[in-house]
């Protein structure tokens, strides 16, 4: 698949203010979410500025929450 052109570069992210659930706060090991404009970046909280950052469009973690809302997922838990 093509790159996405709304996709942005790395920087963009540099001072974003990053968003976990609550529920992962005991063991400080979760995904965190930030937002920029219409993009989603998701990262792995345990590494924090090191982790990669996956950036998604809000219709694609609409449809991913949207899924997850009605359990076509739960098969991986």
């Amino acid at each position: 698949m093509a790159p996405h052109h709304d996709y942005l570069p790395i920087e963009a992210f540099a001072a974003a203010t990053w968003q976990k659930a609550t529920a992962s706060q005991p063991n400080q090991s979760c995904v965190e979410f930030t937002k920029i404009g219409r993009i989603i970046g998701v990262r792995d909280s345990k590494l924090g500025t090191y982790s990669a950052i996956l950036q998604f469009t809000v219709d694609e973690i609409t449809a991913m929450l949207t899924g997850a809302q009605t359990g076509e997922f739960d098969h991986l838990i």
